[in-house]
């Protein structure tokens, strides 16, 4: 399954914020120890000009010294289409790159995706860091019953 998470870091309707909100308006994803929350909108392709089949919903903590990895808890909770009312539990760190994939455990689900096990990558296809929107590509290999 392939999906698209379409992340708003920054402006009036952002997705993603600081825990506690930086004082400075700006968000530090490099910052040792920074937590962020998060409620994506998340399409089935890149374009964002459908209805979103899903959110994702969680939180990460930077967790390296260098900031160069996270700690995420994330749901992807299914809100229109066939598994609408089911989620699927990510929980991993990994490495928070602009240059390549990272991988990160599926650890169980809801509904349709009960006792769900599998990995899921991400890998950011679309950064503009003047206005803080991203697009990042997942790609969920799942086993559930």
């Amino acid at each position: 399954m392939t999906i698209y998470y379409h992340d708003y870091a920054g402006g009036p309707n952002a997705t993603t914020i600081e825990i506690p909100g930086p004082s400075t308006g700006q968000l530090n994803f490099t910052k040792f120890g920074a937590m962020f929350c998060t409620d994506d909108p998340i399409y089935k392709g890149i374009k964002k000009d459908s209805v979103p089949i899903a959110r994702g919903r969680g939180i990460y903590i930077i967790s390296a010294l260098d900031g160069t990895q996270a700690q995420m808890l994330m749901s992807v909770v299914f809100i229109n289409g066939k598994y609408k009312g089911s989620t699927i539990e990510i929980q991993g760190s990994y490495e928070q790159s602009l240059v390549h994939a990272s991988e990160a455990a599926i650890v169980g689900g809801t509904g349709k995706f009960r006792l769900a096990r599998g990995y899921a990558t991400f890998e950011i296809v679309s950064y503009d860091p003047v206005t803080g929107f991203s697009i990042t590509r997942s790609n969920m290999t799942v086993i559930h019953y």
